[in-house]
């Protein structure tokens, strides 16, 4: 935690971080538990690609992902969901709790999330939530596509 929050202070990023006796490990979790739109809950899913591993931030309203989309997107030929214990080995964080910033991964961002002042997502930990206004994100990963 003391890492991300250098992160976001050393950028001069405007954040809060919620902490919370559950769990949150999906959108619609978070959702219920902030009473929010699924729509501004913004989980990182990792992906295995043949040129390696990207984070993707998605907004939880999306419901699907069309991995041949984020293929052609990014230039890869094969896109999946990286299993748990590959996310473990390249982020350090298990699923459902990794942070939106700090990743040192290319990312792939969800163009709906900029449609909300705050989206609201993992911060290392499954008992704590990070709230960032979308910009954050461009600002704090190293974004190399959007989808829409």
């Amino acid at each position: 935690m003391g890492d991300l929050q250098s992160l976001l202070k050393d950028n001069n990023v405007l954040y809060e971080l919620i902490e919370h006796d559950i769990a949150i490990r999906t959108a619609q979790e978070g959702a219920t538990y902030f009473g929010i739109n699924v729509g501004q809950t913004a989980p990182t899913l990792i992906l295995k690609t043949d040129k390696g591993f990207f984070s993707l931030i998605v907004s939880g309203d999306r419901g699907y992902i069309d991995f041949e989309e984020v293929a052609n997107i990014i230039g890869c030929k094969k896109v999946k969901l990286a299993g748990a214990q590959e996310v473990e080995e390249v982020t350090g964080f298990v699923v459902g709790s990794i942070p939106l910033v700090g990743l040192d991964l290319p990312c792939v961002l969800d163009k709906r999330l900029f449609k909300y002042s705050n989206i609201y997502g993992g911060s290392g930990k499954a008992t704590s939530t990070l709230i960032v206004n979308p910009s954050a994100l461009e600002k704090l990963n190293r974004i190399v596509a959007v989808i829409e």
